[in-house]
């Protein structure tokens, strides 16, 4: 009995052991698992914040939201460049006629809203809370899915030695070595998985974690974007061999992400190794041999600039990276709309339309593009049939279109938009070259606000040289009377005075019409171009109007620059007379959007209403535009180009004769001349821009052989009612001074008879005080 106590006694303290032993190890456990869900709530909670901040508008926009709802402007800064094109040259803008450059101050636009973007240390997070195993990148796993779908149909060859990075002074970073300029000109190893450390661009030493997210901040490129916790978001890639290179590896990878925003993407690629020494490689100036001379000159008609040297280029050569250096920091949403490539062209240069394409192809996201469309607009050279077809079958983004007749490149246009499949339609011409992170911040403009109309800024490519070349800031787009396209540069004091950034977004009036994105959706709201316009011409003045009335805004995006060929001519010809149809063109616009002011576009363009143009059916575009419950042409002009002259008569008040100080009074239907009155309503007149002198509804005008003077209903179009004043002195000075009926075959004035009441009309005598008139206001020549 005694031994069977000692056994249990025994027994009890090593259950009593193993008892505190378990209940020790329980109270370990419970404490780890505590800290567990301490730290996956510390992140649940950072979540909670950050979506709280995205709804008080802090952080941004939600990639839910619709379009149009409201967000802040990114604030860009900096400017860095040495090459610079003081003005365009030529005849033919990108879309427009011809250009110049005038001095005069643009309106600043007060209304600008304070931005509301977070900053990156703001977006951009480590995520550690839930390891994410490599399964998830790789094909089979979830974000493997969504980076497949975001490549399918891309091409995808073997970029191992094909995609570069190119800095502004032109040095070359492989992309096999994935290394990336930061934004102080440093390289930082972006390579990421398990096994490969982030590595400090200065040391060459691995950073710690906490360092991590400082990295990624001033990096070019985002190359995976996640919400928090691990959940996939959405994919961007720099290029699609960092694809290849994530696949590849099975190991544990921390991302660096953005909830919404990411760094513009500064992506270069090229077909093959980059040659540095290559006729005009890096935007360079090329040289024809003094034995090609002959040849160059003979092959100029080809495209109205030098095509020779056009053949030596590469057609992937690299440009200088001439945005202002605020640009490279600038932050795009991450999901930004796709975008359809339209490019319409009609005997384009072959080298120049593979350039152009090419550079689209590699210097733009490719998540981005949808689709590249070249209109061919019944070419008859042959290079631009099979032989063009062939070419870009290799680039299963590139479509293109061959038009069965001659259409113009309005209706060329829309042809590629009818079949476009892109959120966002982006207008090129088919002479350009595209710079690094140029489509970014158009596409940023339009996710912000779907009505905004985003132009990048028009560089110069060099039609004897094939240079690339940048051009002066602060320039927008404008037009003269009678509707001449042109650029005009904000004033240098103005600049000063409103401390305006060369990075600042400019509000344009008028776009150059070539190059330009715009929603899709809005597009076909807005009536497209009217269809009523013929070939080419007047198309940028047209829709530069209708997107202003209409509701919506244009601006130029100085971190989106394009290099255009400015050629001084037209290569191509015209179905019809180029002239006669860009002047029909015009005046259709003028006569659906100016209101009464198009009396002044008929006014500085006077022999067009002497032509009695035929501008067509004009019904569809009128009730679009009251159907579209558009502004006023004078609201235009009152609030979106305030700078423009655009008085609606020449002058008006009294009319005084000179010799006698009295006034012309009309006293029922009859013309008098009586002591001067302002506040007589009967003495009031107006000198039109078409040259009427009117009062009220009606004219003053000759009413038989005799010379005798009277009152006719007003008739834009009759001649026998113009009268010139003032617009003598380049040709006769001597009769500045008097009142000249136009259409009559000898000089005839109106004057003061001898008995110093009646009105009539005389041959003009310079010596004669009774023909010399004066009006009460002028108001321009």
């Amino acid at each position: 009995m005694s031994k069977l106590r000692k056994l249990f006694r025994g027994s009890g303290r090593a259950l009593a052991l193993i008892f505190a032993a378990s209940v020790l190890w329980l109270l370990f456990d419970m404490a780890a698992l505590k800290f567990s869900f301490s730290e996956v709530n510390t992140q649940v909670l950072k979540e909670e914040m950050i979506r709280r901040e995205r709804e008080r508008g802090r952080v941004g926009r939600d990639p839910e939201q619709s379009p149009d709802g409201a967000g802040g402007e990114p604030r860009l800064g900096g400017l860095g460049r040495d090459q610079k094109h003081s003005r365009y040259k030529g005849g033919e803008d990108a879309g427009g006629a011809e250009l110049d450059k005038e001095k005069e101050p643009r309106r600043r636009d007060d209304k600008r809203q304070a931005t509301s973007n977070p900053t990156p240390k703001e977006v951009m997070v480590l995520h550690r809370a839930i390891p994410l195993k490599l399964w998830s990148l790789q094909p089979s796993g979830p974000l493997g899915k969504k980076v497949r779908e975001n490549l399918e149909g891309e091409e995808v060859p073997s970029l191992e030695d094909q995609v570069v990075f190119i800095s502004k002074d032109g040095a070359q970073t492989p992309a096999k070595q994935k290394l990336q300029a930061d934004a102080e000109g440093n390289v930082t190893n972006r390579l990421i998985g398990n096994n490969v450390p982030v590595m400090d661009s200065k040391s060459k030493m691995p950073l710690k974690e906490s360092n991590v997210t400082k990295v990624a901040t001033s990096s070019k490129t985002v190359l995976v974007g996640a919400t928090a916790l691990g959940k996939v978001h959405k994919v961007n890639l720099a290029d699609k061999d960092q694809l290849q290179k994530i696949n590849q590896n099975d190991s544990l990878i921390p991302l660096v992400v953005s909830p919404q925003m990411h760094k513009v993407l500064t992506i270069d690629r090229t077909i093959a190794p980059r040659d540095p020494r290559a006729v005009g490689q890096f935007g360079r100036p090329a040289v024809v041999p003094r034995e090609k001379q002959e040849e160059s000159k003979r092959r100029w008609n080809e495209g109205n600039f030098n095509v020779y040297l056009s053949d030596l280029i590469p057609v992937d050569r690299a440009v200088e990276d001439t945005r202002p250096s605020g640009c490279s920091d600038l932050l795009v949403h991450n999901d930004l709309p796709t975008t359809s490539i339209i490019m319409c062209f009609v005997d384009e240069v072959w080298s120049t339309l593979l350039r152009s394409v090419h550079s689209v192809l590699n210097r733009s996201p490719p998540q981005y593009i949808k689709e590249i469309i070249l209109v061919d607009d019944f070419s008859t050279k042959a290079y631009l049939k099979d032989k063009l077809d062939q070419y870009m079958s290799k680039f299963p983004k590139v479509r293109v279109l061959h038009l069965k007749e001659r259409h113009g490149l309005i209706r060329a246009r829309l042809a590629g938009a009818e079949i476009a499949k892109g959120d966002v339609l982006t207008f090129l011409d088919s002479h350009v070259e595209c710079n690094v992170g140029w489509l970014e911040p158009l596409l940023d403009r339009i996710y912000l606000n779907r009505k905004k109309v985003a132009c990048p800024v028009i560089e110069v490519i060099s039609d004897k040289d094939m240079s690339y070349m940048t051009v002066d800031s602060f320039q927008r787009g404008i037009f003269t009377w009678p509707m001449n396209f042109g650029w005009k540069p904000i004033p240098p004091d103005v600049i000063r005075k409103n401390k305006i950034k060369d990075t600042d977004i400019i509000r344009c009036p008028v776009m150059a019409g070539g190059l330009f994105s715009i929603d899709k959706k809005y597009f076909f709201e807005l009536g497209t171009y009217d269809p009523g316009l013929d070939v080419w011409g007047g198309e940028n003045m047209e829709i530069s109007f209708k997107v202003w009335m209409c509701g919506g805004e244009i601006e130029i995006i100085p971190c989106s620059r394009v290099g255009h060929i400015f050629r001084n001519d037209n290569p191509y010809s015209f179905p019809k007379d180029r002239i006669a149809t860009v002047e029909r063109n015009l005046a259709r616009v003028a006569e659906v959007w100016m209101d009464e002011y198009k009396d002044l576009f008929y006014g500085h363009g006077y022999h067009l209403i002497l032509k009695n143009l035929d501008v067509g059916n004009l019904t569809q575009q009128i009730e679009l535009r009251k159907r579209l419950q558009c502004k006023s042409f004078k609201w235009y002009l009152e609030n979106v180009y305030p700078d423009i002259e655009a008085p609606l008569v020449k002058a008006s008040g009294l009319i005084v004769n000179i010799a006698l100080a009295k006034c012309i009074t009309v006293r029922e239907s009859n013309l008098t001349l009586e002591k001067c009155d302002v506040n007589n309503k009967n003495q009031k007149f107006n000198y039109t821009w078409l040259r009427l002198i009117q009062h009220g509804d009606l004219c003053l005008a000759l009413t038989d052989a005799k010379g005798t003077l009277g009152l006719h209903p007003c008739d834009k179009r009759n001649n026998s009612l113009k009268w010139l004043h003032k617009s003598l002195v380049a040709f006769h000075p001597e009769l500045m001074d008097h009142i000249v009926l136009e259409h009559h075959p000898q000089a005839t004035c109106l004057e003061v008879d001898q008995s110093q009441k009646a009105l009539r009309v005389n041959i003009c005598s310079t010596s004669n005080p009774y023909q010399k008139w004066q009006f009460g206001n002028y108001y321009a020549d």
